[in-house]
This record gives structure tokens, C-alpha cells and sequence, in this order.
């Protein structure tokens, strides 16, 4: 005969009420990542900013602070960073299609927003939230900048003529042709994948 297992109510709504309560008390992100410009320390961790941070700081400004004053909070628009443009020659940029703010946090300056992601000129398919938005080095592409950087076409990359043989068949196959004393030094020549012919 099968025990049958007891039901605890009050024990199951006491711990969907505890859930409720840590998702309530949970920190907002306007919190998390708000800064004394001052000291360059968050408030609510206590832990200072990198050094070398501190000159982007000042200097740019974070994704939200730019949407929050354009119309319609930037929707339509393209937002790129400044280490992209830094590090790649091709465009790197994302274009905003929904934006959520926090309308709690000062300025509005904080929330989520997603988009189309295009790295190194090759555009993704599917829209997925915007990462890294409460770092201090986005920029607004310029609307007669927008078109040159979508009507970039990227190289294509160039077909995988010769794979090498893995480390197993390739010692098998010096073994082969190193039959009869003699010593094979050079490697023997991959033949051309199957994808490429």
C-alpha cells in the first residue's frame, strides 16, 4: 500500500509568501548601479571603480542616459560603444527596437532595452535585450552615419580549403610511408575536405 504524501498549505503559501517578499526587497538596478562621481564608488556595494574607468566615466555616458532624452526613447535609432569602434574596423552597433525604463530611478536613467545586434557588419536574426547598458561608453550614431554603417557589406570569409588529419590517422599514415627504413620528415598533403569540392 502507497503512503499517501501530505499536502502542507499553510507551509506552501508561507513560502510562496517569502519568495514574494525577496523579489519585493530586491535591489533595482537604479540602485545597484548607481554612482557617487565624487569618490567613483557604487553606494549600495561600497566597491570603488576600476581606474582606468574613470576617465570614461566622465567623460561618456551610459545607454539609458542617452534614451532618456530622445523621443520615443531612442526606438529605431543605433547606438554603438565607444571600445567597438576602437577595436573593429567593420560596424559594430545595436538598433534599439523596445526600450523598458525605470520610471523610479532618477533622471530615468536606468531599465532594459532591446534590439537587432550587428557585430563586425554581420547583422543577427532575432531581437534579445541590449548588455552592458550601464556601461559609460555608448554613443549615438549621427542619423547621416546610420545608412553607411547598414549598407556595409562584410568580406566573405574565405572557404576552408585543407583540414589537418588528426593526430591518430596522421601517425598512421606516416607509419605507412615510413615502411622499408626510410624516414618520412616532411608531412604528407591534406586532401581537400569534402565541404569545399
Amino acid at each position: 500500500m502507497v503512503k499517501k504524501k501530505r499536502v502542507r498549505l499553510i507551509a506552501e503559501i508561507a513560502r510562496k509568501v517569502r519568495a514574494y517578499r525577496e523579489l519585493k526587497n530586491r535591489p533595482r538596478d537604479s540602485q545597484r548601479y548607481a554612482l557617487d562621481y565624487e569618490t567613483m564608488k557604487r553606494p549600495f556595494t561600497g566597491k570603488m571603480l576600476p581606474v582606468l574607468a574613470w576617465e570614461d566615466v566622465r567623460r561618456e555616458s551610459r545607454l539609458f542616459s542617452l534614451l532618456a532624452g530622445m523621443r520615443l526613447f531612442g526606438v529605431g535609432r543605433v547606438f554603438t560603444r565607444k571600445s567597438w569602434l576602437e577595436d573593429h574596423t567593420e560596424p559594430c552597433y545595436w538598433e534599439i527596437t523596445k526600450v523598458k525604463v525605470d520610471y523610479t530611478a532618477e533622471n530615468m536613467d536606468h531599465g532594459k532595452a532591446w534590439g537587432v545586434l550587428t557585430m563586425k557588419g554581420k547583422q543577427e536574426d532575432e531581437v534579445r535585450e541590449v548588455d552592458k547598458t550601464m556601461y559609460h561608453d555608448w554613443r549615438l550614431l549621427p542619423k547621416h552615419e546610420e545608412q553607411k554603417f547598414r549598407d556595409f557589406q562584410p568580406l566573405p570569409e574565405p572557404p576552408v580549403r585543407y583540414v589537418p588529419y588528426p593526430p591518430l590517422l596522421r601517425a598512421m599514415l606516416l607509419a605507412q610511408l615510413g615502411v622499408g627504413g626510410v624516414v618520412v620528415v616532411a608531412r604528407p598533403p591534406c586532401p581537400p575536405s569534402p565541404c569545399c569540392r
